[in-house]
């Protein structure tokens, strides 16, 4: 019976007899037997095999186990005398389902760099730190349908292709099916998109949130957990071109409600990473960032601080610190102010509330100041903000009303505002990118490191 290392490792008892598939980390061959580290991708550790030349065509077999060759072994568990480990595995046969040239395997037993791994993106998935990372976003990802699922939310697909923009920035991609060499044109030289596959222009979403508007005023609590896309030429460690939303939008909800649910839901996801992928957590501690437990205690057992955006621009302009971005009202916090904040000020995370109406997009309630809106931001320390939210706009009046400040179109948002026409209620709803999630915990210094296949600018291979 075919077993996982993880499982093995973990409950596997001497005397066991089992299969084990996999691939070879490293090969030692001494004069007696050879010992050769397996690992499946289950668990950091490898399991030791153990192989006698009693195996049938030992010699053949130990000359073609390199660095990366996909085998399978079965045979009994023993108890291992080496030291840091308690089993090992007596190999009784042997299958190479796949050997790995030695000259030309890029992985070899050797520290590789982040930026080298990323140009072999369909092979960087064998390290320990890429292996560790990718189990951690699945736990990650596992916490976050649970969190919602336990409170009765429900789970909705919005569309990838979208003719709005969510966040009125413009940052999109654009989608169409036109001959690029010959795109027609209207009488006025302009694209003439009723040739074009929807009959006008459609890009690729940056966010479900308007579409998660529609669900929650039927269904009460909805999240959308999906992949969306920013057009935005920035080549920094913190920025993808396509990357994982997590949005949830609840109904009959103010924004007390939604500061509440974000602080719960960061809460708990930490929580089960932690709980689930101890090993690996302890290797990015070690390896990668070591403050990264204290990280995640940090978020799991502290109340959040809570303040105004105007107390925070108050905190700053009093600072004995010189920032490199200007500090004053009605501008928009950056990294360094928001680090500044929670690493040193408060020292736990910070959700800022109230933010000026002219630094946020138009779905955002206006408050009876009329100068801020009912916003939030989460603020965690290391990475500054990592959730976004806001209670919406209710009020068909002033949301039309925002749009067109905005200088967008106001018939591209007819639907959206019927919501507030037929049955508007108060509600509520914030964001997470995913990647950035990933990264907070894991320490990992570039986001495109926490994703499989990374896009970014010029980059778009595998």
């Amino acid at each position: 019976m075919s077993k996982r290392i993880a499982e093995i490792l973990r409950s596997g008892n001497p005397g066991e007899t089992l299969e084990i598939r996999g691939w070879v980390r490293t090969k030692r061959e001494l004069k007696e037997f050879t010992f050769v580290e397996v690992n499946d991708g289950s668990s950091l550790a490898n399991l030791q095999v153990v192989l006698n030349p009693e195996l049938p065509d030992y010699s053949t077999i130990v000359k073609q186990l390199n660095t990366g060759a996909a085998v399978s072994v079965t045979g009994v568990l023993v108890e291992s005398p080496a030291k840091g480990q308690r089993i090992e595995l007596k190999a009784a046969t042997l299958t190479l389902y796949g050997d790995a040239d030695p000259e030309t395997y890029p992985l070899q037993k050797k520290r590789h760099s982040f930026e080298f791994l990323r140009d072999i993106a369909h092979l960087r998935s064998r390290t320990n730190t890429l292996g560790a990372v990718f189990r951690v976003r699945n736990a990650c990802a596992t916490a976050i349908h649970q969190f919602f699922q336990e409170r009765g939310f429900l789970w909705v697909h919005t569309p990838i292709i979208t003719a709005s923009d969510c966040e009125g920035a413009g940052e999109m991609f654009a989608i169409t099916t036109l001959n690029l060499k010959d795109i027609p044109r209207t009488p006025t030289q302009d694209i003439d998109y009723t040739k074009d596959f929807f009959g006008k222009p459609a890009y690729l979403t940056v966010s479900g949130q308007l579409e998660a508007e529609i669900m929650a005023l039927a269904f009460s609590n909805v999240y959308t957990f999906g992949p969306t896309f920013r057009a935005e030429n920035s080549n920094t460690s913190r920025h993808l071109a396509e990357f994982w939303m997590v949005e949830p939008e609840m109904a009959f909800c103010d924004l007390q409600g939604d500061m509440d649910l974000a602080e719960a839901f960061l809460k708990h996801i930490f929580k089960y990473v932690v709980e689930t992928c101890p090993e690996d957590m302890e290797f990015f501690n070690q390896r990668i960032d070591n403050t990264v437990l204290a990280t995640a205690d940090n978020i799991i057992n502290n109340q959040f601080e809570r303040i105004t955006y105007t107390e925070a621009i108050d905190i700053l302009e009093k600072a004995d610190k010189k920032f490199d971005y200007p500090v004053e009202w009605g501008l928009d916090l950056q990294s360094e102010h928001e680090r500044y904040i929670t690493e040193e000020v408060f020292k736990k995370p910070v959700i800022v509330t109230n933010y000026p109406v002219g630094i946020k997009a138009f779905y955002m309630r206006l408050n009876d100041d009329g100068k801020t809106v009912a916003a939030m931001d989460v603020l965690a320390p290391k990475i500054g903000e990592i959730i976004g939210g806001s209670q919406r706009e209710e009020r068909l009046d002033v949301l039309e009303g925002r749009i067109k400040a905005q200088g967008l179109d106001v018939s591209n948002y007819w639907w959206y505002l019927d919501l507030r026409r037929y049955g508007s209620v108060p509600h509520a709803g914030f964001g997470l990118g995913f990647e950035r999630a990933v990264q907070f915990m894991s320490g990992m210094g570039n986001i495109r490191d926490v994703i499989p296949f990374p896009r970014a600018p010029m980059l778009v291979d595998f």
